[in-house]
């Protein structure tokens, strides 16, 4: 089993079905859309572990996957991981002292995070018969559980643990946020969700860490940006 960054992204003309895993970030909603043009089956897949933005951004997830639909795209799939009983009091769960957006990337570590997105999925795919599932981290996702060889040894295990070969393709894995920007000009991303401390109304905060990534990669990318933040309308 071999599990590397695809050498082509989406390949030219892919036979068989895939699998992307999805929340309502800016990444895997290009990556599914990408797919989607090209896949003749993609099942998007959303690991819900109960984090206290999830309510949030899959309603943004819905609203882009009703966007984006196309013949070959499969309605979502959603398995439950649910993480309060391992992460306690965490900022994530508790929606108290979120990282700001002056903090470093480190400050939004969530311990496991890749374990618990890959382990069902891997499993979905093996008993449902989808070779692939595809994954949309960074080339500057600092944390070891983003890695090649955490994806090498953790598919290993999942699929020798039951007797498949499932592979994880990172398309992105070279790239930067304001490549993936480039990428998803056209779509519909004003239907996407990055914010880790959701506003009255289910709009972006604007001032946490993840909100101040995403507008660097809009500017960045010199791409306008279609996003709704609390913090412009509270200084208008």
């Amino acid at each position: 089993m071999l599990n590397t960054p695809a050498p082509a992204w989406p390949p030219p003309a892919p036979s068989r079905p895939l699998a992307v895993l999805v929340s309502g970030g800016l990444d895997s909603a290009v990556l599914l859309a990408e797919a989607a043009r090209a896949y003749p089956l993609v099942f998007p897949l959303y690991v819900r572990t109960g984090l206290h933005w999830e309510e949030v951004e899959r309603a943004y997830l819905d609203r882009f996957l009703v966007a984006v639909r196309a013949p070959g795209l499969r309605p979502l799939v959603v398995l439950d991981q649910p993480v309060a009983d391992v992460y306690g009091t965490h900022w994530s769960v508790s929606g108290e002292g979120v990282p700001g957006a002056d903090t470093p990337d480190e400050a939004v570590f969530l311990p496991g995070r890749n374990v618990l997105l890959l382990a069902k999925p891997l499993i979905w795919c093996h008993l449902n018969g989808v070779p692939e599932v595809a994954t949309a981290p960074l080339g500057s996702n600092p944390f070891p559980d983003a890695t090649q060889a955490f994806y090498d040894g953790f598919a290993r295990i999942v699929s020798s643990a039951i007797g498949g070969s499932v592979s994880v393709l990172r398309p992105y894995s070279a790239l930067h946020k304001l490549d993936v920007l480039r990428r998803g000009r056209g779509l519909p991303l004003e239907y996407t969700f990055s914010c880790i401390r959701p506003a009255a109304g289910g709009v972006h905060c604007g001032a946490c860490n993840k909100c101040a990534e995403r507008r660097a990669g809009f500017r960045d990318a010199g791409t306008d940006d279609p996003t709704r933040y609390a913090s412009d309308e509270r200084s208008a």
